[in-house]
């Protein structure tokens, strides 16, 4: 546990998804309006599962530098792509000032039963991670799991291939989504025991609606303990404004259960909207560039 009076700041980092329709394309840009003045370290912006997203997380990834300045990492994947075409598309980045990218190895395309590299392609994350070093000098996030990847046999296998990231290049891991805060923990010390000393990035979800984070959590393999399911129970989707506020709840409750283990810096998974996600950057003391100082209080 960490001393208050010898914290860092606190810092964040934002995740969208490219839009599909005008209409929330609009709410993309008011989400990034909204969150931009809290000065993330950088927002990334995701990759469809199978990589079919590639041409709009491009757009909407300069579209940020260019219009809001903020430091922009685009998802790449192993997935749809040989080695050359995923060189040039990071070497086009690079010429553009975008020096980020979150390399992650990417699900399998739809209809396939199960992950397989692309013939000529990088075949696991951790070869996407030293294929990128090649091109530049990119600052590169990787995914991590503290509740084990659903296709890792066993969680020292799972914790091993996080280290090969590192050791490949990679400069922070993210994790997926979780609410067993505890667990979280403990996996960051199995990760210094395992010898890993880069950032382990907790990665934060607010529930905005309960039935969509279980069915995220269920392709995820992330668990939602029992206290979770128990807090939403009896609550439907014309329940809307009480989820939202047992979300922000329940997601303020863990950032600062973190922050107290020594934890300095949160990514959050927005679902291109920003009202919880700012809410709980405010719990954290976290105010719009220009605002007032403002004073952690311990809860």
């Amino acid at each position: 546990m960490t001393d208050k009076a010898s914290r860092p700041p606190v810092q964040v980092s934002f995740e969208f998804f490219p839009p599909k329709t005008p209409e929330m394309e609009a709410k993309l840009w008011q989400a990034i309006e909204k969150l931009a003045p809290l000065r993330p370290r950088f927002v990334s912006v995701t990759y469809g599962a199978d990589g079919s997203t590639r041409d709009r997380t491009h757009r909407i990834v300069s579209r940020i530098v260019a219009e809001t300045g903020l430091v922009s990492a685009p998802h790449l994947t192993c997935v749809g792509a040989d080695k050359e075409e995923i060189t040039a598309i990071a070497r086009t980045y690079h010429d553009e000032g975008i020096h980020h990218i979150v390399a992650l190895r990417g699900d399998p395309p739809q209809g396939a039963t199960r992950y397989a590299p692309h013939p000529g392609g990088y075949g696991w994350a951790v070869d996407l991670v030293r294929g990128l070093r090649e091109v530049a000098d990119f600052d590169i996030s990787v995914a991590a799991y503290p509740e084990i990847h659903p296709e890792a046999p066993d969680a020292a296998f799972d914790l091993e291939n996080l280290k090969r990231k590192f050791e490949a290049g990679a400069s922070r891991a993210i994790t997926q989504f979780f609410y067993d805060t505890e667990n979280f923990l403990r996996f960051r010390d199995r990760c210094v025991a395992q010898g890993i000393d880069g950032p382990i990035v907790p990665g934060i979800l607010p529930i905005t609606k309960f039935r969509q984070m279980l069915n995220f959590a269920n392709r995820a393999g992330a668990k939602v303990p029992d206290w979770l399911q128990a807090r939403f129970a009896g609550l439907d989707d014309d329940d809307a404004d009480t989820q939202r506020l047992l979300g922000a709840s329940v997601a303020i409750e863990q950032v600062e259960t973190l922050r107290r283990e020594g934890i300095d810096e949160f990514h959050f998974y927005t679902l291109n909207r920003a009202e919880l996600t700012y809410a709980i950057c405010s719990a954290l003391g976290l105010r719009p560039a220009g605002s007032p100082a403002s004073v952690e209080v311990s809860p």
